[in-house]
């Protein structure tokens, strides 16, 4: 297995706990949950079950077709009940009967996608607070270890890491499982033989992000672009569908989500509530305040307060890979195996490629510090922008990336993505001066401001060269 390495230790070492241990394990879909936790238990489980996808069943068969799978599980695991499971209530206390006869030293349950099984009234979550706090903590074999696993994000975080009713602070462990890096897509291509060099990885990475499946997908003996073909342009590609299926699966009713994604995906540099809901149709409300934290918390977008602003004034920022490449070029394209081939050279694809290349850098904060020698410093990561107002002699600017730093220090982020060495000619200086200018006019930060550059492969030396305090390259992303 390729890094998860404090994940794995976390789940291998609950075989060595002397009490129950009750596990949420969540993060976005095609992450490698699943994987993760069949690996760390070398796929041994006392009782192993995973919910079914809503949305391919019809309203008033969903109760009865969650409950009859987990029957099913059940008689895998040794266990056939005597009548048809009707309650949440019924099919916990058959998994007691699975506990109750296991000859193994530690039970090990394992129940994956378990926001598919809560649906409406299904009285799940009361049936799960009553099987663990009523019956497994009560037992004198202190011996269940109970993981619970969903790509469904703000459920969990909801009704599980943060629950306020019965299983609040029953938890004794969560896991987050975050998205590759480029260093463990790097590792993990290694793995499987595929031969890449940095930049096509960096390429890769600003299309597919750091999902596990995606990079599973690729073939080896391929060159990227005939990779990108076969992904995504010919006639059957297994990630042609991806988008829609990607949100259906996380949400019952996915038309505003994806609604309020197309709004954002318009948006480079983020927009606000008022402007999601003009440009989504959809009306300001507490409803609309739930599909954002929901989309927040499956990490699709992220949400932000520019420097020196209120908490009303955030934007928010389409930040998932895969959807900002289907808008660019999957969305409304003919079938074309060789689209890529043809198309990798293409003004469209460099005008993307300093977009795309922006996200990656948001999705590797922690190696541009550690680039800067300041792993271990204090900061805030932020943006920043104002308007124009000739009569103060402000410009208008817009800073994508600050890093606010206790050390009184202020990098001053441009990312530039570039084939070749970046050049700082002229005109890049003055727009670096003007921004620099704006933000001690409207700030009046005392701390001292270092621009700096991140960009694919360094900087050509130059009268210019210089003003730039720190330079970060693609290799640095890859620490």
């Amino acid at each position: 297995m390729i890094g998860r390495i404090e994940e794995r230790r976390i789940l291998q070492s609950l075989l060595e706990e002397e009490e129950p241990q009750f596990v949420a394990v969540y993060g976005r879909r095609r992450i490698g949950k699943t994987y993760l936790i069949r690996e760390s238990f070398n796929y041994s489980f006392t009782f192993q079950h995973t919910g079914i996808s809503n949305n391919s069943l019809t309203v008033g068969d969903r109760k009865q077709a969650q409950l009859d799978k987990f029957a099913d599980s059940l008689a895998e695991a040794g266990f056939q009940p005597e009548r048809k499971l009707r309650t949440w209530n019924e099919a916990f206390n058959a998994l007691k009967q699975v506990i109750i006869h296991s000859q193994e030293k530690k039970k090990v349950i394992f129940i994956d996608e378990l926001s598919w099984m809560d649906t409406r009234e299904s009285g799940l979550i009361s049936a799960l607070e009553s099987f663990w706090n009523g019956w497994v903590t009560a037992r004198s074999e202190k011996d269940v270890i109970l993981i619970v696993c969903a790509s469904a994000t703000y459920w969990m975080m909801n009704n599980i890491v943060n629950a306020r009713g019965g299983l609040h602070n029953r938890l004794t462990g969560t896991i987050n499982l975050k998205p590759f890096t480029l260093k463990e897509c790097e590792e993990y291509l290694a793995s499987k033989k595929i031969v890449l060099n940095r930049h096509q990885i960096l390429q890769c990475y600003m299309i597919l992000g750091g999902v596990p499946y995606y990079w599973s997908l690729l073939k080896k003996g391929r060159s990227l672009p005939q990779n990108l073909d076969d992904l995504f342009f010919k006639d059957g590609a297994p990630l042609q569908n991806e988008y829609r299926n990607l949100y259906q699966a996380l949400f019952n009713k996915p038309d505003q989500y994806i609604r309020i994604i197309e709004a954002l995906s318009h948006a480079n540099k983020g927009i606000t509530r008022e402007e999601i809901c003009r440009r989504a149709g959809i009306p300001a409300s507490g409803n609309l305040s739930h599909k954002l934290e929901e989309l927040e918390c499956s990490g699709f977008i992220r949400k932000y307060i520019p420097f020196g602003y209120q908490k009303r004034n955030s934007l928010y920022q389409l930040m998932d890979n895969y959807t900002l490449f289907y808008f660019k070029f999957i969305r409304n394209k003919a079938y074309d195996e060789n689209y890529w081939k043809t198309k990798s050279n293409s003004p469209e694809v460099h005008a993307w490629s300093g977009v795309a290349f922006e996200r990656v850098c948001l999705e590797h904060i922690p190696q541009i510090k550690a680039a800067l020698g300041i792993a271990g410093v204090s900061t805030e990561v932020n943006a920043w922008q104002c308007d124009p107002d000739p009569d103060q002699g402000i410009y208008g600017s817009q800073i994508d990336l600050l890093i606010v730093r206790r050390d009184q220090i202020i990098n001053m982020c441009e990312m530039k993505y570039s084939e070749t060495d970046f050049l700082a000619d002229a005109a890049y200086d003055r727009a670096q001066q003007r921004k620099i200018s704006d933000f001690l006019k409207i700030t009046k930060t005392k701390y001292a401001i270092h621009p700096t550059l991140v960009t694919t492969y360094g900087v050509e030396n130059n009268a210019y060269s210089g003003n730039i305090q720190s330079i970060i390259t693609a290799d640095h992303l890859f620490m």
